[in-house]
């Protein structure tokens, strides 16, 4: 599960922004029993969040830069900041400004891992992984390498001398250093690098035909699964099964739904509406979060779903015992209610017009919302939590 993430200068964004998924502390917690999972390490996790903003605030460029970081797993090629991705404002200041980002995050065995990169176009100029077994216990450096004013590395932690061997046989500038440790048999890079390649999941579902969605294995086995349909069918209740195409399976499956009657309709899925189709792939991701413990971070949810039927996503994922994480943006103000959410789970992006510089903070920065106001929609309407167009 995901613990927090901090990042610093990435497109819109530049500064210090930082997106946490821990609980609330107090009494406050005995309102909300369904919204998080307690680890007996001390740790109170969400399991889901909403971040809201206007239109071209910034909410894409804060999964993206998630999905920008996970690049960097997932390829194992060169480590380095490009200009398309970097704050112009920063590079008025600085001529070559570094990219922060640190990750915290619970493995399943219950060891929290904290991970920290700076890159600039230079490459790595520091990169950290830390583990410890508790939330307050000391925390043990696996390794941490610092490029330092002579463009050569200081090495430390557990693994130095291993690091130190990579150095001199490879290209410091092609993969991250936990990669390489990954591929040595590390098994604390392992766990990092195989949750974000296969846990973290960024990207954007859409249906559009069989492009918009890569016909892996996983997902066959997703939709071959009847929990699936309980999911899918929060879409239209008259759904009753599917005819799983596996060749195609995003535009040829047929649907089948059942009339008062009792007769069976069918419809291939290229033909149905347009939510149903694009719900068919979210309910793929939905179902990975509650039954593989996937953290799904999704963007635009509300171009796809209304706003009953995001109410029964959020109730379901709440509702269900596990450890996987769903973080969606969107622009329907309904969800900014303190009955569903802590207030802790509620983000705001906002955009300044003077800088065009976006800020992510949560509604629990703001301690004279309680929760006994009941219209937090409100609020936001009138500009006093920011992110609004109109500011």
């Amino acid at each position: 599960m995901l613990i927090r993430y901090y990042f610093n200068n990435y497109c819109s964004f530049w500064g210090d922004n930082e997106f946490s998924m821990e609980t609330a502390v107090g009494k406050v917690r005995r309102r909300f029993p369904d919204n998080f999972v307690e680890w007996d390490n001390g740790c109170s996790l969400l399991k889901s969040a909403v971040i809201v903003g206007e239109n071209a605030g910034g909410k894409s460029n804060f999964i993206n830069s998630l999905n920008y970081l996970k690049s960097f797993f997932a390829d194992n090629g060169e480590v380095r900041s490009f200009p398309a991705y970097v704050n112009l404002a920063s590079l008025e200041k600085n001529i070559d400004p570094d990219q922060k980002f640190e990750l915290e995050i619970l493995d399943e065995s219950g060891i929290i891992y904290r991970y920290y990169l700076v890159i600039n176009r230079g490459g790595i100029q520091e990169e950290q992984l830390g583990y410890r077994k508790t939330k307050k216990s000391k925390e043990c450096l696996c390794f941490s390498i610092k490029k330092n004013h002579e463009n050569r590395y200081t090495v430390s932690g557990t693994t130095a001398s291993l690091i130190s061997s990579i150095l001199e046989k490879s290209n410091p500038g092609i993969g991250l250093f936990i990669t390489k440790l990954a591929i040595l048999g590390n098994e604390h890079a392992l766990v990092v690098t195989k949750w974000m390649n296969d846990c973290l999941y960024t990207e954007s579902f859409h249906a559009d035909g069989d492009g918009g969605i890569k016909k892996l294995q996983s997902d066959l086995e997703i939709l071959k699964d009847a929990r699936y349909l309980d999911i899918f069918r929060m879409v239209d209740y008259s759904i009753c099964g599917i005819e799983l195409d596996e060749e195609k399976p995003y535009s040829k499956t047929i649907i089948l739904r059942k009339n008062r009657e009792g007769v069976i309709l069918k419809r291939e899925l290229s033909l149905d509406s347009s939510g149903v189709r694009e719900f068919f792939a979210w309910a793929v991701q939905i179902f990975r979060v509650v039954y593989e413990n996937k953290v799904i971070f999704a963007d635009e949810m509300d171009r796809v779903l209304n706003p009953i039927l995001s109410d029964r996503v959020i109730a379901y994922i709440n509702g269900k015992q596990h450890h996987g994480q769903f973080v969606f943006s969107t622009h329907n103000v309904l969800h900014l209610n303190l009955i569903t959410f802590m207030k802790e789970q509620i983000y705001f992006i906002s955009k300044s017009r003077q800088s065009l510089i976006s800020e992510l903070y949560a509604l629990s920065d703001f301690p004279e919302v309680r929760y006994e106001t009941t219209k937090i929609y409100e609020f936001y309407m009138k500009g006093i939590l920011g992110g609004t167009a109109d500011e």
